[in-house]
């Protein structure tokens, strides 16, 4: 049934994101959809009291309950870079000539130290989300009342550990050996991207 909650949640934050941004786009009205975006984390907060609720009723602590846990984190520490990554597309379908042309400035940067530094720092989500997913975890176990039942959460943020020491070294190794420029296949010149700027925050 959790799993079912996880899948539905995630249809729902894309419902509600492309609604929002069809309404501040096509419809004209920019308060309307901001006021939409509000509704994203209470799809967050509702996958993670039913979590909770069930685990209080005693049971058994799964990989549901884990992947409830990391879905939430992810969708905290990253939501802001999926609504931007979307906004950024329906700016440049539907929006203005200026709207379309900021959208286009928005894109993140494809090489040099531009792009090293927005890969570190969608590392520094990738630790933010594994730290909100920490947080969940501690809060499931105290719920449990029983460390050794919550070993499958416990086994679960142990493995994501692992993926994040991984992801460090990937995010990180552009920092030393910076992706170059690709040719531009029209005029044979080298496409800068440091006049981008990123689509993630500080």
């Amino acid at each position: 049934m959790l799993y079912l909650l996880i899948a539905g949640c995630e249809i729902a934050f894309w419902v509600v994101l492309c609604a929002a941004l069809l309404v501040r786009y096509p419809l004209r009205r920019p308060r309307a959809g901001a006021a939409l975006l509000l509704g994203l984390p209470v799809i967050d907060l509702l996958l993670f009291v039913a979590s909770l609720v069930d685990l209080a009723r005693g049971a058994a602590p799964t990989e549901a309950h884990a992947l409830a846990a990391v879905y939430i984190a992810v969708s905290l520490a990253f939501g802001t870079t999926m609504v931007r990554w979307a906004d950024i597309r329906f700016a440049a379908r539907f929006g203005t000539p200026e709207e379309a042309a900021a959208a286009a400035v928005r894109r993140p940067p494809k090489s040099g130290p531009a792009h090293a530094a927005h890969e570190r720092r969608m590392w520094l989500r990738h630790l933010l989300a594994w730290c909100i997913g920490a947080a969940l975890v501690a809060v499931d176990t105290a719920v449990i009342g029983d460390v050794h039942r919550a070993q499958p959460l416990l086994q679960w943020m142990g493995a994501w550990g692992v993926v994040l020491g991984i992801d460090f070294l990937w995010s990180f190794s552009y920092t030393v050996f910076p992706r170059r420029p690709k040719p531009d296949s029209r005029s044979g010149v080298m496409i800068s991207s440091t006049n981008h700027r990123t689509t993630s925050g500080g």
